[in-house]
């Protein structure tokens, strides 16, 4: 069985611990209980967090306990770790309900079946109850002013034109408190997370010393960006959503075939639950072909798969196919996988003439704003259907299974039509 943390660095997710030798026999020894915490800041995770949340799922696999951590609580303060300005405070409904959904999206990836030994828990429910002098004392007490300003992100906005607000700052103090809570109640010896936490992890790290007599632990991964620096799950629209309505799994799949050939192998490691063995496989199959993307192709699916499940994943690469695969030969169900993909149209039959067939759809979906643009479109070769050029506005239309067929107006335009 391979050692978890020797896996762990065999895909670049070990970049600061405490005392490797102690966590390594702490390991060893029995089922340890760590935690990683995700603020709600939002209504749904991102790529970004699937690499957290599978650091926990590799755990749990190993026969360990772990606790996703949701910070209703620390979500109303917000972590100023990587960021130059202050963030804008949620209310407690919109809180509340991103909480909702992020635990919804973490019990697809995790098991919290009470015989896993996993939980899912939301700091909230332990710090509503604590007053504000019970935590100067019990908290505020055991660390410094000094340590807190030592950190990178709090020293680099008190340099900053913006410098903090005392909110933010007192983040630090809540997130050790997390620790200290959960090391008490749960027996919690280890908290992970990426390499900008590594701040606040040693402050919880140190409160469970001061206030327990306890030495507990601390790992963090590289935080991922592209190999040109960029970040990570970012696209020209936005972030890149694990929900379905923020992201389309289409949308999901596509990012991850086109990855680029520097950072595949990297993301193949990290961000699935494949053997490190086998991942190096894919890439000398990848290595003697690379315009086949297999080694893409394999990252988007089992992305998709993991987020979402195999038949999601079946459909988004039905819809690459439609789109840019070979069609000559497209079938109803490729067609049928493009809906909600690109825009589409239901006509009755009976709406779609005899004489100009293509016109009239072409009129009637919006691809062409009239008849005579139509026609024009059509004249000027600019009008394919089912990937076939039209020549001539008096051809039929043929439909795929006679339901369905796939227009296109110069490039990019596409347009899907259901026939009733």
């Amino acid at each position: 069985m391979v050692d978890l943390l020797d896996d762990l660095r065999s895909r670049g997710l070990l970049q600061d611990n405490t005392d490797e030798a102690s966590l390594r026999a702490l390991l060893d020894a029995a089922p340890v209980t760590l935690y990683l915490g995700i603020d709600p800041s939002a209504d749904s995770l991102h790529v970004g967090h699937l690499v957290g949340v599978l650091v926990l799922r590799r755990f749990a696999d190993a026969g360990h306990r772990p606790l996703a951590l949701v910070g209703g609580a620390t979500g109303m303060i917000g972590d100023p770790s990587g960021r130059s300005d202050e963030r804008n405070l949620l209310d407690a409904t919109t809180l509340e309900a991103n909480a909702a959904a992020i635990e919804r999206q973490l019990g697809r990836l995790l098991d919290f079946d009470e015989d896993s030994g996993a939980r899912l828990v939301n700091n909230y429910h332990w710090t509503q109850q604590v007053t504000l002098i019970d935590f100067l004392r019990d908290v505020g007490k055991h660390v410094t002013v000094n340590q807190m300003i030592a950190k990178d992100s709090v020293r680099a906005r008190m340099q900053g034109d913006q410098g903090i607000s005392f909110t933010e700052f007192s983040y630090m103090l809540l997130q050790a408190f997390d620790f200290w809570w959960q090391f008490e109640h749960y027996d919690c010896r280890l908290q992970v997370g990426g390499s900008d936490q590594w701040g606040n992890i040693c402050a919880g790290i140190d409160l469970v010393r001061r206030r327990s007599g306890v030495s507990v632990h601390g790992l963090t991964w590289p935080l991922m960006t592209r190999a040109d620096g960029t970040k990570f799950g970012k696209t020209a629209e936005g972030a890149v959503w694990l929900d379905a309505e923020r992201t389309l799994p289409f949308e999901l799949h596509q990012y991850f075939v086109n990855t680029d050939d520097s950072d595949v192998e990297r993301l193949l490691l990290q961000l699935t639950l494949l053997p490190v063995a086998e991942v190096s496989e894919i890439m000398a199959a990848h290595s003697s072909a690379t315009h086949e993307r297999i080694a893409q192709r394999r990252l988007a699916d089992e992305v998709c798969t993991l987020v979402h499940d195999a038949s999601t994943t079946k459909q988004a690469r039905l819809a690459a196919e439609a789109l840019f695969g070979d069609l000559s030969s497209l079938s109803s169900q490729q067609l049928e996988a493009l809906r909600g993909i690109v825009p589409e149209t239901e006509l009755a039959g009976s709406a779609v003439g005899a004489d100009e067939p293509l016109v009239d759809v072409l009129a009637a979906t919006g691809v062409c704003s009239s008849r005579s643009d139509a026609r024009r479109a059509i004249d000027s070769g600019g009008v394919r259907v089912n990937g076939q050029r039209i020549a001539s506005s008096s051809e039929p239309l043929e439909l795929v299974d006679g339901r369905y067929a796939l227009l296109q107006r110069g490039r990019r335009h596409r347009h899907l039509l259901v026939v009733d």
